[in-house]
């Protein structure tokens, strides 16, 4: 179902706002204020809800409700004054007054009508979650068993890249040790995440395990504890750390079984995880290798969403990372293949992360943490959506948030390909809030993660300087020459642009100090 109203057309399911057929761009959670207005324009909509609804679990002021308002306003081409499409109930809240009719929501324009499953959907990677083994006579385990694989195929079910079977069909396979190749050939999975559930000694002990169905080979498994009374926590716990561990190692491994497929026999799902295994090794080649393999992807199926998100990463790399000789056209394809893929799909998660990156290129980190927001929602055990909206605080100062950020990106993600990243921006945030030493700490920390780029060993040559460890500073500083010999103070500030303006100068200081 979309709605209409004058000039303007909103799909709820799309994400969409359109104004005579073309794109409006709105702040993420401008969009939704817009949807839930409209979703319920027979009655006043009050400002608590409002709040519970945009900022859940958040506390927010009237301010930040009434700024969201004005921005709606603004995408609707109304006003405070007009008040024809938004009404204030002055004291109470708001109510969408313009007149609407409902239709059947479809798809824009510009994309062409599919004539059957999409290269990409045939081939897309399939899990089956089967009930858990629970060892003991307890009816909590028994109950457990059941319900953490419901709760996980659930949470699956918000990896847009991923086919997860239905729990009807795959909790019919209950007996203890099944047939892993039979279940994937009677489910048509890929892979199937079976587990144990055990007390003992006071504790409750979840193992879980990842299987290649067709090879029988077992490619991830962990083991988590918690006490007998902490086992709501431990639901949450194995949960997250399921999604989280699939989200890495799935694509791993796909990637890994292209690579030895041959070329010119990849499909669309295929080339799009050899480019993600190229994604994170920063280097020029590995950045070309992999926005290839995003464009034979979309080459092989053009609606394709994740694909154009890939682009929109690898342009962003070339950027950010001055891989190119153009920035700026590098930012603005960042931006376009961001926006195309946003277009294609609006729920992956993916897309919303790059879009967001696409603001920081542009130094508008307040839009960017609107995406970021919005990714986290799509998908709550996000780590790198979590890691992004961090990295937009420490842009802004607010270094509270920060912490929250970067703890929940390492909770859910302790070995994420973007970990050096993680531990630059707490390095980074440390410089702001003063803390040198620990800053230091980090920045080596940081510096010395692989994956780490030139701009890392920068923070960790200026988090050192200020710190007084020069010699350790001229490690990294010679590090980072070694890496990219034009390095320079303003290529720091293009990819760091701190709003602090006493921690900008003081970090100025020392990269002219340092030759930068």
């Amino acid at each position: 179902m979309a709605w209409e109203f004058g000039e303007y057309r909103l799909d709820p399911e799309r994400f969409e706002l359109l104004r005579k057929g073309m794109v409006v761009h709105a702040e993420p959670q401008v969009l939704a204020l817009i949807i839930h207005l409209v979703r319920h324009h027979d009655r006043m909509v009050g400002k608590d809800e409002i709040a519970k609804v945009i900022w859940p679990d958040r506390i927010v002021t009237d301010a930040s409700i009434s700024s969201r308002i004005r921005s709606a306003r603004k995408a609707l081409g109304d006003d405070g004054e007009r008040q024809a499409v938004i009404r204030t109930i002055h004291g109470k809240g708001f109510r969408f007054v313009a007149e609407i009719t409902e239709t059947l929501a479809a798809r824009p324009a510009s994309a062409p009508a599919p004539t059957g499953p999409s290269n990409a959907d045939l081939s897309r990677v399939s899990v089956a979650v089967l009930p858990f083994q629970p060892l003991g006579t307890s009816p909590d385990l028994a109950v457990l068993a059941e319900a953490v694989p419901h709760e996980i195929i659930q949470a699956l079910s918000r990896l847009r890249w991923l086919a997860v079977i239905a729990r009807g069909s795959s909790f019919r396979f209950r007996q203890s040790g099944p047939d892993l190749d039979l279940v994937g050939t009677a489910l048509g999975a890929g892979y199937v995440l079976t587990g144990m559930i055990e007390g003992m000694a006071g504790s409750v002990v979840v193992v879980v395990e990842l299987v290649d169905a067709s090879r029988g080979e077992v490619i991830w498994g962990d083991r988590l504890t918690a006490p007998m009374d902490g086992i709501e926590d431990l639901r949450q716990r194995v949960v997250a750390h399921v999604v989280t561990a699939l989200d890495l190692t799935v694509p791993q491994h796909e990637a890994r079984l292209a690579g030895v497929t041959g070329f010119d026999r990849l499909d669309a799902w295929k080339n799009f995880h050899l480019g993600l295994s190229q994604l994170y090794r920063f280097t020029p080649a590995a950045n070309r290798l992999a926005a290839a393999h995003f464009e034979q992807a979309i080459a092989l199926d053009p609606r394709f969403a994740r694909a154009h998100a890939g682009l929109s990463f690898t342009s962003f790399l070339d950027a950010f990372l001055h891989l190119t000789p153009d920035d700026a056209a590098a930012a603005r394809q960042a931006r376009y293949h961001a926006e195309r893929g946003l277009e294609l799909d609006p729920q992956d998660p993916f897309t919303h992360y790059t879009m967001g990156r696409s603001y920081w290129l542009t130094a508008e980190p307040e839009i960017a943490d609107g995406w970021f927001n919005r990714a986290i929602e799509l998908n709550p055990n996000y780590a790198q959506g979590f890691y992004a909206s961090a990295f937009t605080a420490m842009l802004n100062g607010d270094i509270a948030k920060v912490d929250a950020g970067l703890d929940s990106a390492i909770h859910l993600s302790p070995l994420d390909p973007l970990l050096y990243g993680i531990h630059g921006v707490r390095a980074q945030a440390l410089i702001q809030s003063g803390d040198l030493r620990g800053a230091a700490r980090w920045g080596d920390r940081a510096a010395s993660t692989p994956g780490a780029h030139y701009l890392i060993s920068m923070i960790a040559a200026v988090a050192n300087g200020l710190d007084g460890r020069h010699q350790q500073a001229a490690r990294w500083r010679q590090d980072v020459r070694r890496r990219k010999a034009d390095a320079s103070a303003h290529q720091y500030f293009a990819a760091f642009p701190i709003r602090d303006e006493a921690a900008r100068r003081l970090i100025a200081e020392e990269l002219t100090r340092q030759g930068f």
